[in-house]
């Protein structure tokens, strides 16, 4: 009988993690007991995760143990909270060609913490709480320039890079494998209440400054230009650019937020720099 290939299996998120935390605390001896204290010392990505949030969310009206507390409510109540983590860890990875490991998003990005803390609050307003998920958003929004509001729903495998500046409106909903840049809004056009936000469609590339306004759809893996202001639904697989944004390519069938290509069609450079 012919012999089966064992194929190994990859490492998960956790273990890709633990991985480059040692290999950081190694090379840099003076924040070894951060990377000790934030990573190492944990038994899994739940009980990380929950010390990373406490401990850049805390503040003196809300402690840090407090949120920490609040957090583990939160992922043994919804596993599904720290899996989409991991995915967006994975997604970071994948996209973004600046980073040297998982560490790098872990302890530093901005795009990536604020998320994890909206998956937070967000499980908090599902369970009634909204007054803590307020406090939540608030402190969000201060530490990272993000301002989620916490009823929105945010798939996973989202990336958000650079993060600055994102505003993302209370009846907005936002698919899996989504990439944004920073400047983005997913915003309503009127005072009027009830649902008002986008839609974003899965693997949905939204560049730089990108507009998106009303309850509109932008399907599934369409991609907004930078800068664009978005009025009208987009069609899956399409690109609109401009300022009111149009179809400029039409379908592309491409994955944009995966390959993070932000150009145009070439019937879109009609002019010679």
């Amino acid at each position: 009988m012919p012999k089966l290939e064992v194929v190994a299996a990859e490492p998960d998120a956790w273990t890709l993690l633990r991985n480059a935390a040692e290999e950081a605390a190694r090379a840099e001896p003076s924040l070894a007991s951060l990377v000790n204290a934030v990573i190492l010392s944990h038994a899994d990505m739940a009980s990380a995760l929950s010390f990373q949030i406490a401990r850049k969310m805390g503040d003196a009206e809300l402690g840090a143990m407090s949120i920490r507390e609040v957090c583990r409510d939160a992922f043994e109540a919804d596993p599904t909270i720290v899996a989409a983590a991991e995915a967006d860890l994975q997604a970071v990875s994948e996209r973004d060609p600046a980073i040297r490991s998982l560490l790098q998003p872990f302890l530093y990005f901005k795009g990536f913490q604020a998320l994890q803390a909206h998956r937070v609050a967000h499980w908090l307003w599902m369970q009634g709480r909204d007054t803590l998920a307020f406090h939540l958003q608030s402190r969000m929004s201060e530490l990272f320039q993000i301002d989620i509001h916490p009823a929105a729903k945010m798939g996973a495998g989202l990336f958000l890079d650079h993060g600055t500046g994102i505003v993302i409106g209370e009846t907005a909903v936002v698919g899996d494998e989504v990439s944004m840049l920073h400047g983005v809004t997913l915003g309503g056009t009127g005072a009027e209440r009830g649902d008002r936000h986008p839609k974003i469609g899965k693997g949905v590339l939204l560049g730089a400054g990108a507009k998106v306004l009303g309850n509109i759809t932008v399907g599934d893996y369409a991609k907004v230009a930078s800068g664009s202001v978005v009025l009208k639904p987009v069609p899956a697989g399409c690109t609109v650019a401009g300022v009111p944004a149009r179809l400029v390519n039409c379908p592309t069938g491409a994955t944009p937020a995966r390959t993070m290509d932000h150009t145009l069609a070439d019937v879109v450079y009609d002019f010679v720099i």
